[in-house]
């Protein structure tokens, strides 16, 4: 089972009021397991980047410049994703936009089908509790010490960690049949039958009289022993 997890970074929040995708990194996952295959891109707005949404991921419209139009990069990301699942945190924002950025260039959108919410997971998991990336990775004791400002690519490798997590951990891979196998049947199981082997008596090992005359005299070289201090 291949499926996505994807990041995007924006200039805002809204994308029917003009707000663009900056950012998209993609980390793919089969039988939830990362292959280390991912997909990264840059995108250049063609706007400016209003101070909040740089104070979150540190994207200047200056450094997005010379970056090309999603609608030069569209195809390659399309076929990175293919048809598989898709996973983000709070789906329905990263496929807004995404979808967007698809529609503006003349490609079909994502269908919404595809799309799995591990935000949504989470809240059905811990109902109550903080559900930022932040403070589930805190939770599930995932490293985010090298995360200092949001990054796309960053993000979904840590979100790739995260939705493992939360879809059962890392022993979901640990399989012993086929992913198709449900069961395993006693009747596949062999036992072999036990050898027959010859009884052996019991050896014995008592000292010799040799053996005996040495160890006294070995004995009586020892200066006051502690067995002669022991009432008789």
């Amino acid at each position: 089972m291949r499926e996505i997890v994807f990041d995007t970074e924006t200039t805002g929040l809204d994308p029917q009021s003009g707000d663009r995708l900056v950012e998209i990194g993609c980390v793919e996952l089969v039988n939830r397991i990362p292959t280390g295959a991912t997909f990264h891109a840059y995108f250049n707005p063609e706007r400016d980047m209003p101070a909040a949404a740089e104070a979150v991921h540190g994207l200047s419209a200056r450094f997005l410049s010379d970056k090309p139009l999603f609608r030069h990069k569209a195809g390659e990301l399309l076929d990175f994703l293919g048809d598989s699942m898709l996973v983000a945190h709070n789906a329905r924002f990263d496929f807004g936009f995404l979808n967007a950025e698809l529609e503006r260039c003349g490609n079909p959108i994502v269908d919404m089908g595809r799309m799995i919410d591990s935000l949504t997971i989470a809240r059905t998991l811990h109902p109550g509790a903080k559900h930022s990336l932040d403070a589930l990775c805190n939770r599930y004791g995932i490293d985010r010490s090298h995360r200092i400002k949001h990054g796309a690519l960053l993000d979904a490798e840590l979100l790739a960690q995260l939705y493992i997590e939360l879809t059962g951990g890392r022993q979901i891979g640990l399989t012993l049949v086929a992913e198709e196998q449900t069961t395993v049947t006693v009747s596949t199981i062999s036992v072999a039958s036990p050898v027959a082997r010859p009884v052996r008596p019991a050896r014995l090992f008592s000292p010799s009289a040799q053996e005996l005359a040495r160890h006294a005299a070995f004995l009586e070289k020892i200066d006051n022993p502690l067995w002669h201090d022991r009432p008789t």
